[in-house]
């Protein structure tokens, strides 16, 4: 029997709802005050672009809004990480290389679309270098969930990623000065690159905020990963490897906000987009009276979440 959440996870009025939510957290977060439109920008194409990764992939087998909804609510418990313009891209981007990547499934041969996913995860690492700690364990995954790798899509995907550099280089070989010489300085690039080699633990970085933000998030994660698990069988083999890819993804970020707080700002942003489609997934499949009290708990924690952070 269907409870209220069914109702409102397959209804049409969820996503302009949570659209609205999330357009009065952004106004009390400083968005006219501090001219944030670049960064609304950046967040309104990331939750266009989750209702196209939603659509191109059926991950919800009926048809609902939750995955862009529930985007949009993690996001706004997290609202003070709004005017961090550089986590707005980043997190675009990986949306971007998603909608690519898993245009692979089972295609070996899709070079152009893997270029264009790790070409989206190129650019992403030019403003944030960090990301490219991403990139073997999307190999494994495109070999493992995809099933799309192979010589030509691995080289493809290398191609991808080494262009957003061809062009930088190409940028430093450019003299300002008409008297300059054409001599390229290479040292903004070592120095992009050096930050790859810093590792070091700054929990004092976590403040009440952001361990709110963070159990919230883990723990709906850990349902949402647990519920799919325990009925994956009556999703199709596809989806099953989509959230399998999820999963990992969600896991692995977690697991790098753990080892390096000191980055929350934009992986917390990357991790809701994996973590919003597994909360989605059982919010909108458990139908017991039981979820139905959870889920509105969770709304509420929400709320609380987002009004302490604005």
């Amino acid at each position: 029997m269907k409870q209220l959440q069914n109702r409102i996870a397959e209804g049409g009025l969820a996503l302009p709802v949570a659209a609205l939510f999330g357009i009065v957290v952004w106004l009390f977060s400083g968005l006219l005050t501090q001219q944030l439109w670049p960064q609304l920008a950046c967040f309104v194409a990331s939750v266009y672009l989750m209702v196209e990764l939603t659509n191109q992939n059926a991950l919800l087998r009926v048809r609902s809004r939750m995955v862009s909804s529930t985007f949009i609510i993690l996001s706004s418990t997290a609202c003070f990480l709004y005017p961090h313009f550089t986590g707005g891209v980043v997190q675009l981007c990986f949306i971007v290389s998603f909608l690519f990547l898993f245009q692979t499934y089972q295609d070996s041969q899709a070079v152009g679309r893997t270029f264009y996913a790790f070409l989206a995860i190129g650019l992403a690492s030019l403003a944030y270098v960090h990301v490219l700690f991403f990139v073997p364990l999307l190999w494994v995954l495109m070999a493992t969930q995809l099933q799309a790798l192979s010589a030509r899509t691995w080289l493809a995907s290398l191609i991808g990623l080494a262009t957003p550099y061809w062009f930088t280089l190409l940028w430093l070989l450019i003299p300002f000065e008409p008297s300059a010489d054409w001599a390229i300085d290479l040292r903004p690039l070592g120095d992009h690159f050096a930050q790859l080699t810093e590792f070091y633990f700054e929990p004092g970085i976590f403040t009440l905020r952001h361990i709110l933000v963070l159990s919230f998030t883990l723990l709906l994660t850990a349902t949402g990963i647990i519920h799919f698990w325990q009925y994956s069988f009556e999703d199709k083999i596809r989806i099953r490897l989509l959230y399998g890819f999820f999963t990992t993804m969600t896991a692995f970020t977690l697991l790098f906000i753990f080892l390096q707080p000191q980055h929350f700002n934009v992986l917390m942003r990357i991790c809701f987009i994996s973590a919003s489609t597994l909360i989605a997934h059982v919010a909108t499949f458990t139908s017991s009276r039981v979820s139905n009290i959870l889920f509105f708990v969770s709304l509420a924690l929400a709320l609380a979440i987002t009004i302490m952070n604005v």
